[in-house]
């Protein structure tokens, strides 16, 4: 019995790892990035473009949690989900992050979800603004 549960377990680990190194490479990062330790957190701050020091943040007690929560919720919006689909990776990860992985439809759409010209666009706008 415990053999079927240690095959169960090492199945969905091997799926969290397959869809993470999909997305990582849908963000055009190198896949085997999502399997090293702390190296795929630096990753996943560039793909969601926070700076590196994020990661010192990440890993204060309890305070961690709610800029891992955050920077989980801007990986979300860079493949076009919304904070709903962040709720459904950090309660039941194992089905939303392949559903978001392997999904025809998902594509990443840039940093925080915005296309890089609705970015450039909005930077512009404030540049312009007198103060």
């Amino acid at each position: 019995m415990a053999f079927i549960g240690i095959l169960f377990v090492l199945g969905v680990v091997v799926l969290l790892i397959a869809s993470m190194w999909k997305l990582y490479e849908m963000a055009g990062k190198p896949g085997w990035a999502s399997i090293v330790p702390i190296y795929n957190q630096l990753t996943l701050l560039e793909i969601v473009g926070k700076p590196w020091w994020w990661i010192l943040l990440m890993i204060i007690p309890y305070v961690g949690m709610i800029w891992g929560i955050w920077a989980l919720n801007l990986f979300v919006k860079s493949f076009g989900k919304s904070e709903g689909y962040t709720i459904g990776c950090l309660l039941l990860p194992f089905i939303f992050l392949p559903m978001l992985a392997f999904s025809k439809d998902t594509q990443f759409i840039g940093l925080n979800g915005a296309p890089a010209a609705a970015r450039v666009d909005s930077n512009d706008d404030l540049l312009d603004d007198p103060i």
